[in-house]
């Protein structure tokens, strides 16, 4: 492989000396530090490019939403070192088409799908570990590969690996404008004003989550009380920029990947650990003590994801999810621990809602529930009969105390709205054209794969597969 000079590391420099030295040397802009722009980065720079990364944050805060993940959805059809049985590309399409009720382009999707299993290889040689998937209620160990460590050894990984090939990457670079000619990528200006010029760019700066204005602008004043699991950093400037120079997008501003997450959690960067996964192995009740979905529709990997938008419609934004002690050690639960009580309007007490309303709904859920053990493995059709809304898997009795209740609100991992793109990650102008040199990857364009719904892990592997089609065709498209 022969890699072209890169220029020395800038941060020191004056703005001017930066952008003479990005004009004369950088041939592709990345423009984001997460997993797509690290992979678009590494292999733009294995095609033999001069690559520039810009990221918003911090050298000590890099990465993006990465840096909170744990796995990635990947194809395969056998088993591997860290995947069981076999997990083929139509099961993974049929996955993807009912969390997103069809909302997803397919040739896109598919696309995702057949690139996936590759990518855990191209990962694993470029310094990126895995461990053997979780077994168990979560039910991810054919379908989700894990990085060892998590998401922070993933991005550190990649990041070693990128500055020793000779991607340089800037810190503290919010970007917040692109500007075109006609339909071709000329520079990106920071907020502070410095300038970065390239031959192409790849856009890998995630969704608008983050920027309270335009969350409020979507859903109004609920948005107020919406927890970001990931960076404060991802306010959509960028998209926001292109959709005021009339680049096309896809996707609705108030779909995205919502999580019911822990309450206490706090506003940003919460993270993994915030997650609820008690869901399925109780109720969930709003600050009226009412039941307003079915806890056990299907496996929590394909419907964690709902629940956020879920308790976003509900009074104030919180609903609590109540256990009883027989359930307590199957699921992994928050950072934060459980609010505990030996009875029933004692727990309703201390979740600050009517006790008797709560201990009302809890009779009349015991009442319709089959008796017998619930299997949680499976879909044991283990039902409640005559309630609004039903329980259609592992509906049992909530009767052994003590009992166990975490609040939850809507955490937002990343919004869907984003730019449109083709099989070569370009970012489509207008209805006819497609940029000669913008490229996007990751969540930013993640609403061509998920109009809806989520599929745990899949973020990540959009992200992957798209941003290693950004790079590799930044840099086939400039000239020799």
């Amino acid at each position: 492989m022969k890699l072209r000079p890169m220029p020395r590391a800038m941060g020191t420099q004056s703005n001017k000396a930066i952008e003479d030295s990005v004009d004369e040397r950088t041939e592709i802009l990345v423009i984001g530090g997460g997993h797509a722009g690290l992979c678009a980065a590494i292999s733009a720079r294995e095609a033999g490019r001069s690559v520039l990364l810009l990221d918003a944050a911090s050298e000590s805060m890099r990465g993006g939403n990465s840096r909170h993940t744990r796995n990635l959805r990947a194809m395969h059809t056998e088993p591997t070192a860290t995947l069981t049985d076999r997990y083929d590309e139509e099961e993974y399409w049929q996955d993807i088409l009912r969390v997103t009720n069809g909302q997803t382009n397919e040739e896109l999707t598919r696309l995702v799908i057949r690139e996936s299993f590759e990518l855990l290889h191209w990962l694993s040689s470029r310094g990126v570990r895995f461990q053997p998937s979780l077994r168990g209620t979560l039910s991810l160990d054919r379908t989700n590969a894990f990085f060892l460590s998590g998401g922070c050894a993933l991005v550190n990984a990649l990041y070693r690996y990128a500055m020793q090939i000779g991607v340089v990457m800037h810190y503290e670079k919010e970007i917040a404008h692109i500007e075109l000619s006609g339909t071709s990528f000329r520079w990106a200006e920071t907020k502070t004003g410095e300038t970065f010029h390239a031959d192409a760019a790849v856009l890998a700066c995630g969704g608008f989550q983050a920027n309270t204005d335009w969350m409020v602008e979507a859903w109004g004043d609920a948005a107020l009380n919406f927890l970001i699991r990931g960076t404060p950093l991802n306010r959509g400037y960028v998209l926001r920029d292109l959709m005021q120079q009339d680049v096309l997008t896809i996707g609705d501003p108030r779909q995205c990947h919502a999580v019911a997450i822990d309450a206490r959690a706090p506003k940003f960067d919460g993270g993994i650990v915030s997650r609820l996964d008690s869901v399925p192995f109780g109720i969930v009740v709003n600050r009226e003590a009412k039941r307003f979905y079915d806890e056990g529709e299907d496996f929590w990997p394909k419907r964690y994801a709902i629940w956020g938008r879920l308790v976003a419609a509900q009074p104030e934004q919180i609903a609590y999810s109540i256990i009883d002690h027989k359930v307590q050690d199957l699921f992994m639960p928050s950072v934060y621990p459980a609010i505990t009580a030996d009875s029933i309007p004692e727990l309703a007490t201390k979740l600050d809602i009517d006790p008797q309303a709560l201990s009302d709904t809890i009779s009349q859920f015991n009442a319709a529930t089959d008796q017998g053990t619930c299997d949680h493995t499976v879909l044991d059709g283990r039902r409640t009969t005559g309630l609004l809304p039903d329980k259609t898997n592992w509906a049992q009795t909530l009767d052994r105390g003590p009992y166990h209740a975490y609040p939850l609100r809507p955490g937002i991992t990343f919004t869907y709205l984003g730019l449109k793109v083709d099989q070569q990650a370009r970012v489509q102008m207008n209805e006819t054209t497609f940029a000669p040199n913008l490229y996007a990857a990751g969540e930013i364009m993640a609403g061509n794969i998920l109009g809806e719904g989520y599929c745990a892990g899949t973020g990540m592997t959009v992200g992957g597969v798209f941003g290693r089609i950004a790079g590799t065709s930044a840099a086939a498209g400039l000239q020799t």
